[in-house]
């Protein structure tokens, strides 16, 4: 195994507290949402990160399997991850969703690329047999 980098946070405070890079990027104050959203809309929760980070992380294993697939060019595509919070009586548990819009492939295409990418993705690898992982493909109508 060869590390390629490593980033590093530091969170002080848990759910109520604030988070920071070792390199001072992200700074973000913590709280936990309720119904009502976020009582500072300024700050962010451990869900938020984790969506930026997998949509993020996923697009990147798309640019990859595309090539792999003889797609040169994605066009203005995009992910989107929506991280649930969800609770039930044994506990707490994520679940993830992740829609994806490729606007230059076909739905047998698309469909491909998005099962390809998730076997390859880093987050897919990590959340697989641990959370709950919903893909979908995003068309023009």
């Amino acid at each position: 195994m060869k590390t390629i980098f490593e980033a590093k946070a530091t969170n002080t405070g848990g759910r109520a507290g604030h988070v920071q890079s070792e390199d001072g990027v992200l700074d973000f104050d913590i709280s936990m949402p309720n119904s009502k959203g976020k009582p500072d809309p300024k700050s962010t929760n451990p869900e938020e990160l984790f969506a930026a980070a997998y949509s993020t992380c996923f697009a990147g294993a798309l640019e990859v399997v595309a090539k792999e697939h003889g797609v040169d060019d994605l066009g203005d595509f995009n992910v989107t991850a929506t991280i649930a919070f969800n609770k039930e009586e044994e506990g707490f548990f994520l679940e993830a969703t992740l829609d994806t819009y490729l606007p230059t492939v076909d739905k047998k295409m698309g469909e491909k690329i998005i099962n390809a990418a998730h076997e390859i993705c880093p987050y897919s690898k990590a959340t697989r047999d641990n959370i709950t992982v919903h893909l979908n493909l995003l068309m023009d109508e």
